[in-house]
């Protein structure tokens, strides 16, 4: 069990900050190596022709032990989840009336591709939409977006867990039916890897893809990618010069290679080597490791066991345990409840958090403690009660 990791942070003592999903707070450490490295090109005498790849590689292979993934080779650098999954979409062949499944309300980097994508090819957008009504809703999410695959279906992409309530779904299993009907799982890990335990090896996804400035705890504009076989012989969006065939070789890098580096180190975004954020993320990965997914996991739902109850008792709404994530949950209010006096309140106690759709999202981290969710019952139940 994880003690409180807020010391490791420079959060203010007087906020509470309950919005990992928004943005992560910064580690320390994390900002020190961005300063000293912002500070190493003023010397560029000192930056040697190795310090373009070895960070780059280790950062990779930091991803692939967060994520069991087998191979660091099928780990890439990405600026965004955009990106990540334009890459992928420029690799899936279709046909007109061929099927892509998406979760409805997803973020929309992980949906205006697809449209895109199928209306090149007069392909077939399908949404699935959450259950109406709470009873048993994430149970019956799952269950509909396995009804909705089927032999049209060739792409599904989904999150790991829903982005503005937690509902968390079964990638296994919607895994194990997709490779059964020949189609690509593609998933958003953005608000999952990291506090979220996710494993390749079970999962099987055909790719991941992961913005950094959230669970992954690392600066904005940079996140990280894996990519599996049926990409290895793909084409990137863009062709720039590292992503080549013996391209540590400066002397000869105008002898100008078709072979790529190997599987999918042709997708890696062009100057992946950045020498202040690639250190920063890679700082943040190596805490997020000696952590470990599991036991963050575990640690935020130890600290708000007794909210969770209080909170249903004033007839909200949050999913049931075995369908949610503890780092990310949603709080749906009763029907005409004042989200607005709700709102202020936070506010005024300087209660940091969300509204996503009609859910109030919660999204607590290492750096908060049971009193935290103390705090954020207290104001509920002064609006509600």
């Amino acid at each position: 069990m994880l003690d409180c990791q807020k010391a490791l942070f420079s959060l203010p003592e007087d906020i509470t900050y309950l919005n990992g999903a928004y943005m992560s707070p910064q580690l320390r450490s994390v900002e020190e190596i961005g300063i000293e490295n912002l500070k190493r090109k003023s010397q560029p005498h000192l930056i040697q022709q190795e310090d373009f790849f070895s960070d780059r590689r280790t950062l990779c292979e930091r991803f692939a032990t967060l994520i069991n993934a087998a191979d660091a080779r099928s780990c890439v650098i990405i600026p965004s989840v955009s990106y990540g999954t334009a890459t992928v979409a420029k690799n899936i062949p279709l046909e007109r009336g061929d099927q892509i499944l998406l979760v409805d309300e997803q973020f929309p980097s992980n949906v205006y591709a697809w449209q895109e994508l199928a209306r090149e090819h007069q392909a077939e957008v399908q949404l699935i939409q959450a259950p109406k009504g709470f009873e048993q809703r994430g149970l019956r999410w799952n269950e509909n977006i396995l009804h909705a695959i089927t032999q049209k279906t060739k792409v599904v992409a989904m999150p790991h867990v829903h982005w503005a309530d937690g509902t968390q779904f079964d990638l296994v299993k919607i895994g194990q039916l997709c490779r059964k009907v020949g189609a690509k799982l593609i998933i958003d890990g953005t608000q999952s890897v990291g506090a979220l335990p996710f494993d390749v090896n079970q999962i099987q996804p055909d790719a991941l893809i992961c913005g950094g400035y959230k669970w992954l705890m690392g600066p904005y504009s940079l996140g990280l990618a894996y990519y599996g076989p049926h990409f290895d012989e793909g084409k990137p969006i863009e062709y720039n010069w590292m992503n080549r065939h013996q391209s540590e070789n400066f002397s000869a890098l105008t002898q100008y290679q078709d072979q790529y580096q190997p599987k999918a180190g042709r997708y890696s975004v062009g100057e992946s080597s950045n020498f202040i954020l690639v250190p920063m993320l890679l700082r943040a990965l190596d805490q997020l490791l000696a952590w470990t997914p599991a036991k963050i996991q575990q640690y935020c739902g130890e600290i708000q066991q007794e909210a969770i109850p209080q909170l249903q008792a004033l007839d909200c709404y949050i999913e049931e345990n075995a369908y949610r994530a503890f780092h990310l949950f949603g709080v749906y209010l009763p029907e005409g409840a004042p989200i607005e006096i709700l709102k202020d309140r936070f506010r005024e106690s300087k209660i940091y958090l969300s509204y996503r759709g009609k859910a109030v999202r919660v999204s607590p981290g290492v750096y908060n403690t049971k009193q935290d969710l103390e705090q954020l019952v207290t104001i509920f139940k002064s609006v509600l009660a």
